[in-house]
């Protein structure tokens, strides 16, 4: 089966509404098999009381850039939760944009893997992580994403 790049787009779009992709001014680029590229322009609300970067951005976008990373290579109605996230936090940012790069390492039936490489706009490691996902039947698909927004999605795969 073949990924259907109208579902990407529209589940891109729909996911950046989001609440909490609004809340951190997160946004997915690209998606796709085993990959995803998500970005962050830093802004006072992501700063620390010593005005740098708080760890926590770090962690979320990790955590999400994992997600996305390996959502494209599961069954159609299968959802994803979050087990774990490990984040080696490297080097602090106080301006400018960060982006994530999501990698797929294992795609199982219930347990997937993917790491993170989150860099500045120079290319700097700022952080690295890895997240462990438990998948799902029935609970938590994609599919309520858009239900929720009050929307369809078009099939996931042609």
């Amino acid at each position: 089966m073949k990924l259907n790049e109208e579902h990407i787009k529209k589940l891109i779009a729909l996911v950046n509404q989001s609440p909490f992709f609004q809340l951190l001014s997160m946004t997915i680029e690209n998606m796709g098999v085993g990959f995803s590229q998500l970005r962050i322009g830093l802004e006072r609300k992501h700063l620390s009381p010593y005005m740098a970067i708080q760890g926590g951005v770090y962690s979320a976008l990790i955590d999400a850039a994992a997600y996305w990373a390996v959502y494209a290579e599961l069954p159609e109605e299968a959802g994803l939760i979050t087990m774990d996230v490990t984040v080696n936090n490297l080097s602090s940012i106080k301006e400018g944009t960060i982006v994530a790069m999501g990698r797929r390492i294992k795609v199982g039936r219930s347990i997937c893997l993917a790491d993170v490489r989150v860099e500045d706009s120079t290319g700097r490691i700022l952080s690295h992580g890895t997240s462990k996902l438990l998948v799902t039947q029935g609970l938590q698909p994609i599919s309520q994403i858009a239900e929720l927004a009050g929307t369809s999605l078009p099939p996931k795969f042609l």
